[in-house]
């Protein structure tokens, strides 16, 4: 399954993202029995979810009413937070909402400069914030998206200025812009706050990639969740779930230049760094310092294998220094082997390997190894038996039927 949050049309904000998750398909119930008793520890709130039409389309808003808005010191905040014990609040909702503010303190304290015992919460510390993270908290598990992957497009941030507890300040708000620093993003399209702070770090919080368009993906279903404002254009933050017919997987990156080693010495690298565990080895030709020709060696390999790998790595080569790029996003096409018999001097068993997407094959090969074996058992030159064999494998893609 694969989740996309989309703020690209009015940015982002808490209770928008609570609607939309509960617009997704979450306990409407139960979200609002959670929000309102994580509220009263912070001064109380009241929450009501209504169905709302914004410039066309219907979307859930989340209105969350409270008087409570006096800051609160970020450790006296997290104090608080320990007493919360409710039967639907386990530590799973708890570590992922203290996940959340421990975004938005360490964006306060570096735009102040201030130690983390000194920030304190103002809007963000009061009972309608602490609402709307804890229920999008208690959302994101109930709709069991930590089990599936998120990707998060770019938030339309607005612009101009806005009065807070600080002051004057522009928008995005200096605390929004650092908790969204790597993520995609862009301003407007209006001179007004789009996505807060809150909103800002669910999103980061959420995601576990950002695009900067829809993933390939089979939509099942979508959730709006309205703004409180009426704009020109849908006030709604857009959340759709479906297939991904395209896996996907993190694995590690290694790299290192060596200008130092034999042919032969790099042709033993190969086959040693397979058997330790890389999934895939490559040599680029380079040019490094000093003008002189060298090699790239970059390695794949799983997070769990990545430290064996790199021993591996340091011991045959003697490089002094390995480039890591932990957590590479990887995308893999579902992988299928079918036997085949095919007419080639005589019937013959050979293997073909195929990538699928969804139900569709978009590639098919041959495994080398057999027709290898092939060209050795016929005389036939290798080129022409993998050409038999692919022009038996479109035969069989035609006329299936007769193969059954």
């Amino acid at each position: 399954m694969v989740v996309i949050i989309d703020p690209q049309t009015a940015g982002i904000s808490g209770n928008m993202m609570v609607g939309a998750l509960i617009d997704l398909g979450a306990h409407k119930q139960k979200v609002t029995e959670v929000m309102e008793y994580s509220a009263s520890f912070f001064g109380g709130a009241e929450v009501e979810v209504s169905s709302e039409n914004k410039s066309g389309i219907r979307a859930t808003y989340v209105d969350v009413k409270c008087d409570y808005h006096d800051s609160i010191k970020y450790l006296d905040f997290l104090e608080t937070l320990e007493k919360l014990d409710h039967e639907l609040l386990d530590e799973k909702v708890m570590a992922f909402s203290r996940a959340v503010f421990q975004r938005i303190a360490e964006s306060e304290s570096k735009i102040h400069g201030l130690t983390m015992d000194k920030i304190h919460f103002h809007e963000v510390g009061a009972a309608d914030a602490v609402a709307d993270v804890i229920g999008s908290a208690f959302c994101y598990f109930d709709l069991n998206f930590d089990k599936e992957t998120v990707y998060g497009l770019p938030a339309a941030l607005g612009g101009g200025v806005k009065e807070t507890a600080h002051g004057r300040i522009p928008i995005p708000s200096p605390s929004a812009l650092e908790i969204l620093k790597g993520a995609p993003s862009f301003g407007g399209p209006l001179n007004k706050e789009l996505t807060t702070p809150t909103g800002a770090a669910l999103l980061i919080t959420m995601a576990n990639n950002f695009q900067d368009f829809y993933p390939h993906f089979t939509h099942q279903s979508t959730g709006y969740g309205a703004g409180g404002m009426n704009l020109d254009f849908p006030n709604v933050l857009r959340i759709s779930r479906g297939l991904n017919s395209i896996k996907q997987d993190k694995i590690v990156l290694l790299e290192t230049n060596i200008d130092h080693l034999s042919g032969e010495v790099l042709g033993h690298i190969f086959e040693r760094l397979m058997k330790d565990g890389a999934l895939d080895v490559t040599l680029i030709p380079t040019i490094m310092k000093k003008n002189r020709p060298g090699q790239l060696l970059r390695v794949l390999c799983k997070s769990k294998d990545s430290e064996y790998v790199l021993e591996s790595i340091f011991r045959e080569t003697g490089t002094l220094g390995i480039r890591t790029f932990p957590q590479v996003h990887r995308s893999i096409l579902n992988r299928k082997i079918i036997p085949l018999e095919v007419d080639i001097k005589g019937k013959r068993k050979i293997r073909f390997k195929l990538g699928v997407m969804g139900s569709q094959i978009v590639n098919a090969r041959v495994e080398y190894e057999d027709a290898r074996r092939i060209a050795d058992e016929t005389g036939i030159s290798l080129k022409d038996v993998m050409k038999k064999a692919d022009d038996a494998f479109k035969d069989y893609l035609t006329n299936q039927e007769k193969y059954h």
